[in-house]
């Protein structure tokens, strides 16, 4: 059942004009943090947004980066990159927009002493930063199987992202929280078509 459910989920773009309701929502949050994470810090929150303004304030900033960005691509490859960066935006049509937020789980690097290997210490840290976001992105997959378990559509989207300092402004995020990606969600108004997925052995590598 878990492997139907897997390969059956898309990227729902386009959504009516039903909003979820909260119900719903509290119960794909519920899916969401029954996510392992290290240590079990569940270093995650969620924010669930149907402010319309809001959602509108939130597209403006990433369009606003996004024309500064292509502004600064070199002539010859600015069509290119901005059929690309169309797909950072278009959230505004979803009438609910669940951002996920983490922090870092930072343990050992608080008490370990200067006389740790500087080696050691690079990848404590990078260990402990990238625990928060492996963590967050454990619930993200819950969250988006049980989207489509329950008969709605969303996608995940981090190329908002490129406006993350505009974002945690309006989402008022404290400093030390991290957003991990939008994810619209809503009732589907297109049924997408599979995309393709690199066989098994090109991804797999055997040590034996």
């Amino acid at each position: 059942m878990i492997q139907q459910i897997m390969t059956s989920r898309r990227s729902v773009r386009r959504f009516t004009s039903d909003v979820p309701s909260r119900d719903l929502v509290e119960r794909l949050i519920e899916a969401a943090i029954s996510a392992p994470s290290a240590s079990n810090k569940q270093p995650w929150r969620f924010i669930a947004i149907t402010n319309k303004a809001v959602i509108h304030n939130m597209e403006k900033a990433v369009r606003e980066a996004l024309a500064d960005i292509v502004e600064n691509v070199e002539a010859d490859y600015r069509v290119m990159v901005q059929s690309y960066v169309d797909y950072f935006t278009g959230f505004d049509s979803a009438g609910l927009i669940i951002v996920p937020i983490y922090r870092n789980v930072s343990i050992l690097s608080k008490i370990v002493g200067t006389g740790l290997l500087t080696q050691y210490r690079d990848d404590l840290e990078t260990m402990e930063r990238d625990s928060g976001l492996i963590s967050a992105s454990l619930a993200l997959q819950n969250l988006l199987l049980m989207v489509h378990e329950l008969g709605l559509g969303a996608t995940c989207m981090t190329g908002p992202l490129v406006a993350r300092q505009a974002m945690n402004h309006i989402l008022d995020i404290p400093p030390s929280w991290n957003v991990v990606a939008l994810v619209p969600v809503g009732y589907p108004d297109e049924e997408p078509y599979p995309t393709s997925r690199k066989p098994v052995e090109r991804v797999l590598r055997w040590i034996d």
